[in-house]
């Protein structure tokens, strides 16, 4: 069983009211509050998962919030306020400890976001569990549902390779996100956790597909150099379609404004590339184009369950 499926199990049945905008199944729910868009979002990071028992503890603390105001930023939404609920295992270090906490407050800090609380409780291994909050305006809420056939399908940064450090090191592209929905029609965006060839999907719904240029999708150095030093394994292309954890945007809009948007890109964020990498298309499923003609792609990205 894929990871959303369960979710879609266990949450079909649960009591809803008016209040919700937007339930399980997108990157944060949005409830309404007194007329206002309030984001919630949680997020856990787990040792042996997430990271390592040598990883530098304030990248550890780091990567917990960041990972959740990532999704933030995929609604297009200002985060504020956070408690985070901390598993220990028996022989945990006080010091580390402090340190991964104080990685977590610089990171949230950085981005407008406060740790107010939360809770320890024992666990086999070490588990950081952060829930936050933000708030969106209503005409500027981003959803992954809204693609339309014909939409330019639109990637920024670089994919592939996160292991190499960048899952521990990513920017949260919240002021990129709050631009676009100012500036632009975008019609659904999600951030790249699990891969972009899973994430993307989501994107699609029951009755679209799309179809990628592949020599427009952006590889990192990092997938680069890894498919080089190991030639048996992931080739470069796949990594950046496969591995996860790039946290960057991915977003459709009317392919009409996909010009006007490249140049006014550079304009606002001259050190942050942006990539049209290909367009929703009516004929479901996922589609790879390049020289040779397009095929069907069928891989999937990092799924918790498989």
């Amino acid at each position: 069983m894929k990871e959303t499926d369960l979710i879609t199990k266990l949450t079909t049945d649960l009591p809803t009211d008016s209040s919700i905008d937007v339930g399980p199944g997108d990157d944060c729910a949005v409830i309404n509050v007194d007329g206002k868009n309030v984001l919630l979002k949680t997020d856990a990071v787990v040792e042996g998962v997430h990271f390592t028992a040598d990883t530098p503890p304030e990248k550890i603390g780091r990567k917990a919030i960041a990972r959740p105001l990532s999704d933030i930023a995929a609604m297009g939404g200002r985060p504020s306020h956070a408690v985070v609920t901390v598993g220990l295992p028996e022989d945990f270090d006080e010091t580390r400890l402090k340190t991964i906490y104080r990685g977590a407050g610089e990171m949230g800090e950085q981005n407008g976001t406060y740790i107010v609380g939360g809770e320890i409780t024992r666990n086999p291994v070490l588990l950081i569990s952060v829930s936050l909050i933000g708030h969106v305006e209503t005409d500027r809420v981003l959803t992954r549902k809204g693609s339309r056939d014909g939409d330019a399908v639109f990637v920024t940064g670089e994919l592939g390779g996160s292991i190499a450090g960048k899952h521990l090191d990513f920017d949260p592209r919240l002021a990129e996100a709050r631009w676009l929905a100012e500036q632009f029609e975008i019609h659904a965006m999600i951030d790249l956790s699990d891969g972009l060839a899973t994430d993307l999907r989501y994107l699609l719904g029951d009755n679209l597909g799309a179809e990628l240029l592949t020599p427009a999708i952006p590889i990192s150095r990092a997938a680069k150099e890894r498919a080089r030093d190991n030639p048996a394994g992931k080739s470069a292309l796949l990594a950046a379609l496969t591995d996860g954890e790039d946290y960057e945007l991915l977003f459709t809009l009317p392919s009409k404004q996909a010009v006007s948007l490249h140049d006014d890109w550079k304009t606002a964020f001259p050190e942050l590339p942006l990539h049209c990498i290909g367009k929703i298309t009516s004929q479901p499923g996922l589609h790879l184009r390049d020289d040779k003609g397009i095929q069907p792609f069928h891989a999937q990205g990092y799924d918790h369950l498989q």
